[in-house]
């Protein structure tokens, strides 16, 4: 099992899989949510970003030290820690929420529009409503959001238009939210907004999305292909839809373009034409 997907650190591991792993001490994960509007997740305590959590994502807490909390995130599939404070115990009251369906929200501290911001959130953040509306205004735990901004779930089963929501948006190494995002984080966001499982780098995502397709088969909005370290939307017929370094930004590109600039720069081939036959909803 890969470090990132497992649920066990030095010292600790979850429970249920206590018997794979008898040298570590099992404990019961403590249900927690993230409550920054994006949280760093690290493989060490204050270690460098590998991914990135939104805000009220689920995790479970299994270890603390060093001012950081070592756990697991089921939706994102990933493990690693969180700085203390980016986090809360979960409430009973989280699980009737509501998702920012937008690039990106703000939240005020009343339902005007002209008074002053208290934070923005980025897309696919979880917040409970209180069930008070005013205006063109939803009251959430944290204060009035748009309503125009909130959903139960998203309609359109096309993750390449979900993914085009973060057109523009810069270009950040371990990022998966509209203030920053990399090549596996869009693939990742585009799923998620569906409910689809989708592991959190672009290795695990070529080593587990999808049908394998010859290299004569056409290429189809909605398939993924894969280089070394990297991953992109097919759009369609001839463009790609990935966040990429040459850019540094969300942005569409020619496809046999991509391909001769991606193998010019060193980085080779497309090693995976990917197929999703299925597109899951929240």
């Amino acid at each position: 099992m890969d470090a990132r997907e497992r649920p066990a650190n030095d010292r600790v591991v979850t429970r249920a899989l206590a018997e794979r792993f008898p040298d570590l001490r099992p404990v019961d994960p403590r249900a927690f949510r993230v409550s920054a509007p994006v949280a760093d997740l690290a493989m060490t305590p204050g270690g460098a970003r590998e991914r990135q959590l939104r805000y009220g994502a689920v995790f479970d807490v299994l270890d603390e030290r060093d001012g950081a909390v070592f756990g697991y995130a089921p939706a994102e599939e990933y493990a690693g820690w969180l700085a203390a404070d980016t986090v809360r115990p979960a409430v009973a009251d989280d699980e009737a929420q509501t998702i920012v369906l937008a690039r990106q929200t703000h939240v005020y501290g009343l339902p005007d529009m002209k008074t002053p911001e208290r934070l923005a959130l980025p897309h696919l953040s979880r917040l409970r409503p209180t069930g008070q509306t005013e205006g063109r205004f939803t009251e959430t735990e944290l204060g009035w959001v748009p309503t125009a901004h909130l959903g139960a779930a998203t309609q359109d089963a096309d993750p390449v238009a979900v993914a085009a929501l973060y057109l523009g948006t810069p270009y950040l190494w371990g990022g998966n939210s509209a203030f920053g995002i990399d090549c596996s984080g869009l693939v990742q966001a585009a799923l998620a907004a569906f409910g689809q499982p989708c592991p959190g780098d672009s290795d695990l995502q070529a080593a587990q999305l999808g049908e394998t397709l010859g290299p004569d088969t056409s290429p189809q909005r909605g398939d993924l292909l894969f280089w070394q370290g990297h991953v992109a939307w097919v759009s369609g017929p001839d463009e790609i839809l990935h966040a990429n370094a040459h850019h540094m930004a969300v942005a569409y590109e020619g496809l046999a373009a991509a391909v001769d600039r991606i193998a010019t720069q060193g980085d080779g081939p497309v090693t995976r034409h990917a197929r999703l036959h299925e597109v899951k909803f929240l």
